[in-house]
C-alpha cells in the first residue's frame, strides 16, 4: 500500500499571506500542496490558475498536485507542468481519451491521475488505471471549499480500493477530496483513501501542526472497514 499523505489544499488558505500560509503548513508536516484550478465552466466558479502557481513553486519545495477542474484541461497540461505541478489530475466528466491524456501527462515528467465526481461510476477510470500514478475521487461535488463530506464516498473509495487490489495495482494512490477533517479522516483512510487533501479543516484551525498531527493519530488508529 502507498505511503498516507496530508495534502493542505491552498484555496482554503488567507490568500493575503499565501507565502506564510505555505510556510507554516510545511513547517507542520504537510505531505504535499493540492491547487485547485477552476475555470467557471466544468464547475460554477472561478479560482487560481498558472501564475499563482509559479508563484506557488517559488516559495516550496513540497510537491504540488495540480487539480484541473475545467474543461478541454488537454490545452493546459504542457503549461502547468512547466509552472511546477508535479501531478495533475483531470476530470473524467471532461476527457473522452482518458488513456491518451494519462500518458500526455506522463510524457511530460508528471504524475497521472483522474478524478471522479460523486455522481460518476468508477468504470471509465478503472479501466485505465494501470496508466495511473492516483485516482481521485471527489467526495464534494467540485466547485467550492467548505463542503460537508458526503457519506456514500466511502462506499466507493471502498470499490476503488478493493478493484485496484484485484488488478494487481495496489501501488495506484487513492486520493480524497471534500470536506476531509480531523473527526472523519480515519474512515476514510480505513476505506481505503492514502492521499488526504483537506481545506477548511486545516486551514481553519488554529495551530496547523497540531491539526495535522491529530489527522496522522486517527489515521494510525483507523480500522478497516
Amino acid at each position: 500500500m502507498p505511503t498516507d499523505k496530508i495534502a493542505p489544499s491552498l484555496l482554503s488558505c488567507d490568500f493575503t499571506r499565501m507565502g506564510e500560509e505555505i510556510a507554516r503548513v510545511e513547517r507542520a508536516g504537510a505531505d504535499l500542496l493540492h491547487f485547485d484550478v477552476m475555470d467557471g465552466h466544468f464547475v460554477p466558479n472561478i479560482s487560481i490558475g498558472l501564475p499563482v502557481l509559479q508563484a506557488v513553486r517559488r516559495v516550496t519545495r513540497l510537491p504540488l498536485d495540480a487539480h484541473l477542474m475545467i474543461d478541454n484541461p488537454d490545452r493546459y497540461l504542457k503549461d502547468f507542468v512547466q509552472a511546477g505541478a508535479n501531478s495533475i489530475s483531470v476530470h473524467c466528466e471532461v476527457v473522452a481519451d482518458l488513456l491518451g491524456i494519462a500518458r500526455q501527462i506522463r510524457a511530460l515528467g508528471a504524475r497521472a491521475s483522474i478524478g471522479i465526481n460523486p455522481e460518476t461510476p468508477i468504470d471509465r477510470v478503472m479501466a485505465v488505471a494501470a496508466h495511473l500514478d492516483m485516482i481521485l475521487i471527489m467526495s464534494v461535488h467540485p466547485g467550492f471549499g467548505g463542503q460537508e463530506f458526503i457519506p456514500d464516498s466511502l462506499h466507493k473509495l471502498r470499490q476503488v480500493r478493493a478493484e485496484l487490489k484485484r488488478r494487481g495495482l495496489e501501488q495506484v494512490e487513492v486520493e480524497i477530496d471534500g470536506g476531509v477533517k480531523r473527526d472523519n479522516i480515519g474512515p476514510i483512510k480505513a476505506a481505503g483513501a492514502n492521499v488526504f487533501v483537506s481545506g477548511s479543516g486545516i486551514f481553519g484551525a488554529g495551530d496547523y501542526g497540531e491539526i495535522i498531527g491529530a489527522m496522522r493519530a486517527e489515521i494510525a488508529a483507523c480500522h478497516p472497514l
